[in-house]
């Protein structure tokens, strides 16, 4: 199926009101545009009847084979960390961070670190204060001013 095929073909099945130009194709073609919108995605995916994720290219050292059972949950936990970050794509950092996650070579190790920096007390608080002190000090206001707001589990 040519471009100008694609986009009459999208015009048709979807309505005016939801269609791609033909340059648009043409620069997701060519790799001028590396990455999709969000609405565009999921129009060719509907059109093709494909999950979203299906349209995007799989993380840095996704493999497709299963190599032991720990991989199947490090390509489960990237599955999810993706689909997440699009559920969450109004939320840029939140969202850029997912796939951050997922991109990890030992995803599993960096939820299991996370977990370690949340079960000690103070350590996330210092943490943000040393890497994001702009979120640091926005946090204090949520918090009381005082660190102390968040529950211990």
């Amino acid at each position: 199926m040519t471009q100008l095929e694609l986009v009459r073909a999208l015009r048709e099945e979807m309505g005016k009101g939801q269609s791609i130009s033909q340059s648009y194709l043409s620069q997701i073609e060519n790799g001028s545009r590396p990455h999709m919108t969000q609405s565009s995605r999921a129009l060719l995916a509907k059109f093709f009847k494909v999950h979203p994720g299906f349209l995007v290219d799989d993380p840095e050292g996704y493999h497709a084979e299963l190599t032991s059972d720990l991989r199947t949950t490090e390509g489960r936990l990237d599955v999810w960390l993706l689909q997440g970050s699009e559920r969450f794509a109004s939320d840029v950092e939140v969202s850029n961070v997912l796939i951050k996650a997922a991109r990890e070579k030992d995803t599993r190790r960096a939820f299991l670190l996370l977990g370690a920096i949340l079960e000690t007390p103070g350590l996330a608080d210092r943490l943000l204060d040393a890497l994001r002190p702009e979120l640091a000090a926005a946090g204090s206001h949520h918090r009381g001013g005082n660190g102390e707001g968040r529950r211990a589990r």
